[in-house]
């Protein structure tokens, strides 16, 4: 007679090998879990491979107070997650496996390799192997429950479905945004199939395309040092300083991606959205025209197009003259007060209708996702379901450009890890 083969149980479940996933399953196995890591895709960290343009924008240097302003809709939601796991701790972990940092510009932290692949690395080999089954190429297709807690999950894998049992299970699915590396938005779909609340979900920190053939010409351009404001229905609702990039599609660039979240929310309720560029906010108009003055009067016997080059780079030159329909051969001593006004007001209002963006395809990261109401903030478990956990960007959170979201993402795993260690510590003294 044949015997039954025993149910395949864990302590811990774990959804997606992402840097939540890769986070999550070194630290409970650190405390003590059996735990099982699917991957719907053949290899851990895809999307951790690309961020950062392919460098892994590790972090942000700067104390939760700053974090809490930096993430949306409720920064302070982590507030237990970040005192529990931050960013010190994330970089000693990295550092203690051969990945030295460097903190950049605007306190944003980087492998000194520059290369994201080196973080990958580093995190599998301090996660290790011990009490820890991988399974790449499997799809978490259903949550198993009984009378409200967690039994297991179903899984689609190479050799057709199968059922896993584990009393936890965490969800670190990521959102929808770059899609190519796995982030398909199953997490919202597994959250919705046992009674989760899931927010509207769209892509934020996306490039924006807009009208025109002004961003095309200027492609390959970075301005630096430059305000980007956002009007709505013709209002200025939000302003951001610091550096703007043009592409042949629209604009992109630091400032354009932390105020997308915000243009996609308008577009989406069908507001006319524009992005004025103030190329001189150093300048009120008064200071910037008396500069306009000095330098016509000193220079008088010269073109405007030479001119030109004393106030704007050069590939901005040709697109500023058609704008204003002024002959660039003209003498500056021949240009008119009138003249001299638009130049000044196209300087400070550079201005471009946004007509939409690209979607999850080329967005950094998805806003919306599980209701942060329905988690509880101390532990990361669900307050719907039983062990039950979540993690990283599959929750109603999400963080401006500069490292904010994979800390994030470090920080809620580490958390939910801790959280069910601690639980089958006080099981096991039962």
């Amino acid at each position: 007679m044949q015997t039954a083969k025993p149910p395949l149980t864990y302590d811990l479940i774990i959804i997606g090998a992402g840097a939540a996933g890769l986070v999550a399953a070194g630290r409970a196995a650190q405390g003590g879990a059996r735990v099982l890591l699917l991957e719907k895709m053949r290899r851990a960290g895809r999307k951790l491979l690309i961020t950062g343009k392919g460098r892994c924008n590790i972090t942000h240097d700067a104390p939760a107070s700053v974090y809490y302003q930096n993430i949306f809709p409720n920064g302070r939601f982590l507030k237990h997650a970040f005192h529990t796991f931050f960013v010190k701790d994330i970089l000693k972990i990295l550092h203690d496996h051969g990945v030295p940092t460097t903190t950049e510009r605007g306190s944003r932290v980087f492998p000194v390799s520059n290369n994201a692949a080196d973080v990958v690395n580093a995190l599998m080999q301090w996660m290790g192997k011990k009490n820890i089954d991988i399974l790449y190429d499997s799809r978490a297709t259903r949550l198993l429950t009984r009378q409200d807690s967690i039994e297991g999950v179903e899984v689609l894998g190479e050799n057709g479905q199968k059922q896993y049992f584990a009393p936890n299970v965490l969800i670190c699915t990521g959102g929808k945004s770059y899609p190519a590396t796995g982030s398909t938005g199953e997490g919202y779909e597994l959250a919705r199939q046992v009674g989760h609340s899931v927010s509207d979900v769209f892509p934020a920190l996306v490039p924006l395309v807009t009208e025109g053939d002004i961003a095309s010409r200027l492609q390959g351009l970075g301005l630096k040092n430059v305000k980007a404001m956002v009007w709505v229905n013709g209002k200025k609702q939000k302003e951001e300083f610091g550096e703007v990039m043009f592409a042949h599609y629209g604009l992109s660039g630091p400032i354009i991606l932390t105020l997308s979240r915000f243009v996609v929310e308008q577009l989406s309720n069908n507001h006319k959205v524009e992005i004025s560029i103030d190329l001189k906010p150093a300048l009120d108009e008064q200071k910037l025209d008396a500069r306009l003055l000095r330098d016509l009067d000193a220079h008088g016997k010269k073109q405007i197009d030479n001119i030109f080059k004393l106030w704007l780079p050069s590939k901005l030159i040709p697109v500023f003259l058609d704008l204003l329909q002024i002959d660039g051969s003209k003498l500056c001593h021949q240009l008119t007060a009138k003249e001299r006004k638009r130049v000044l007001l196209l300087m400070k209002d550079l201005r471009f209708v946004v007509s939409g963006h690209p979607g999850y395809k080329e967005a950094i990261i998805t806003a919306g996702g599980v209701a942060t109401k329905e988690i509880d903030s101390k532990t990361m478990e669900s307050k719907k379901v039983k062990g039950l956990y979540f993690a990283g960007e599959v929750i109603d959170l999400d963080g401006n450009t500069g490292g904010f979201n994979l800390q994030l993402a470090f920080s809620t795993a580490w958390l939910a890890a801790d959280s069910v260690a601690e639980k089958l510590k006080e099981m096991q003294n039962d």
